[in-house]
């Protein structure tokens, strides 16, 4: 074979395995890994870090919470409850365009860190995500109880 052919073949080797090196993961994985930090976030009492998902321009609860509100809920969750849990079913994803819509069913406790939770709730969470700068930020989402 040519040495011109072997370059070649060389150079979309090299070319492939670069694709597939420098590829991010795909848009759904990004927002489970961005719900996932949120979680970890309010169960380890930093609603700043939860924050850090939400943009600017959030608005929740067919626009009765703001940003600021949203981050105002969660301290006061947090100052209320010495812990938070929260357990997720399956997180449901449906894309429109440039944006995705991700529902779950969500059960959260809180109390004083006792063996049992004092209390407890169980919610239907549709949020809107969209991507900014290279990250999927929350930008609107509803909740209700679902029992």
């Amino acid at each position: 074979m040519p040495a011109k052919s072997w370059a070649a073949i060389v150079i979309v080797i090299v070319g492939a395995m670069l694709a597939v090196a420098c590829s991010r993961p795909p848009d759904e994985e990004r927002i489970r890994v961005a719900i996932a930090d949120m979680q970890t976030a309010l169960e380890e009492a930093r609603p700043g870090d939860f924050m850090r998902h939400v943009s600017e321009d959030f608005t929740g609860s067919d626009g009765g919470v703001d940003r600021e509100a949203l981050h105002n809920l969660l301290r006061a969750q947090v100052l209320a409850n010495e812990r938070i849990g929260i357990v997720t079913g399956p997180l449901e994803f449906e894309r429109t365009l440039d944006r995705m819509t991700v529902s779950v069913t969500a059960t959260f406790t809180g109390g004083n860190a006792r063996w049992l939770p004092e209390r407890g709730a169980v919610y239907r969470v549709t949020s809107g995500w969209r991507e900014t700068g290279g990250q999927w930020r929350c930008f609107n989402a509803q909740w209700e109880r679902a029992f």
